[in-house]
């Protein structure tokens, strides 16, 4: 299997561990080896969930030396470089690729609102740099920007390794559309967990959930069963993660994740950077329910 063949399933995007206001790598190794012990695909070193706006730049590229040096070759690792800075973004991407990574994930420029021309000139500079595959983060939510198809087919055209998109907003005719436009092998990962099996049903090829933080095994279960055609049990795994994919947004991800991860021992606390903050005594009752009722407490370290 090639690199890119493999680039599919339930790759989370594994949290960034604080303690004391400085990042915790050793946990962070810990935490990586906790994904590809319980089964996971691979793994995304700062995605949204790892709270990279709050990070500076050494520390994100120091997150991707650690997670490379942890997972030694046994899954790919994905490393989300985008920054709503072109200069940022662009040195982020050499530092990834000189470290080996397997696929870059880039988001759209957040705060700038920029024309798709524009869009389509960012990412075509930076692809022209290296040969990794690379894919985009398509956050309207959080980037306040769409990428529109026609823009990815100017893309596509003239950058060859440009291989997908984690698409992270509720529109499954997009999916559809691309996978049209570019051919199934067009990798299309969900980064909404409520869309998990619906998109993963009609074409995507895996997931990037935060949710995956916590139960790691069923939703690399959950994958492997819609290979295989037994939608039925990929459906029933989805619907068992219900309550817990919607947890995960009761507040701004990833608070109640690092919550629910500090319940559970993953994490020693759940330190956030300002102006991100813990969670608060009501909403950890409220995520307390949320464990409880789906069999976790007591359950730490059990994917």
């Amino acid at each position: 299997m090639t690199k890119l063949q493999a680039l599919k399933g339930s790759i989370p995007p594994v949290v960034t561990p604080f303690k004391n206001g400085a990042v915790d790598y050793e946990t962070y190794a810990r935490l990586v080896e906790f994904q590809v012990a319980n089964g996971s695909h691979g793994v995304l070193v700062n995605g949204t969930t790892s709270e990279p706006s709050t990070l500076t730049t050494a520390e994100r590229n120091r997150l991707v030396d650690v997670a490379m040096e942890t997972v030694k070759g046994r899954v790919p690792v994905v490393a989300a470089t985008g920054s709503q800075s072109y200069a940022e973004t662009e040195e982020l991407t050499r530092h990834a690729v000189q470290a080996g990574v397997d696929a870059l994930l880039v988001v759209t420029p957040y705060y700038i609102r920029p024309p798709q021309r524009g869009l389509v000139a960012y990412y075509l500079a930076l692809a022209a740099q290296h040969e990794v595959p690379w894919m985009i983060y398509h956050i309207p939510g959080r980037a306040a920007v769409n990428v529109t198809l026609e823009s990815m087919k100017q893309i596509r055209e003239q950058s060859p390794h440009f291989v997908g998109m984690k698409h992270a907003v509720n529109d499954l005719g997009l999916v559809t559309e691309c996978l049209v436009a570019f051919g199934d092998d067009f990798k299309i990962f969900v980064g909404l967990e409520e869309l998990s099996f619906p998109m993963m049903a009609i074409g995507a090829c895996g997931l990037m959930n935060a949710v995956g933080n916590l139960r790691p095994a069923v939703l690399s279960q959950m994958c492997e069963a819609v290979w295989k055609g037994d939608l039925a049990l990929g459906r029933a795994l989805h619907q068992r993660l219900l309550e817990i994919n919607q947890a995960v947004f009761y507040d701004t991800n990833p608070i109640p994740m690092k919550y629910m991860m500090k319940k559970l021992g993953l994490l020693a606390g759940n330190e956030h950077r300002l102006p991100m903050v813990p969670a608060t005594p009501e909403l950890e009752k409220r995520l307390d329910g949320v464990l409880e009722r789906a069999g976790l407490l007591g359950a730490a370290s059990k994917g």
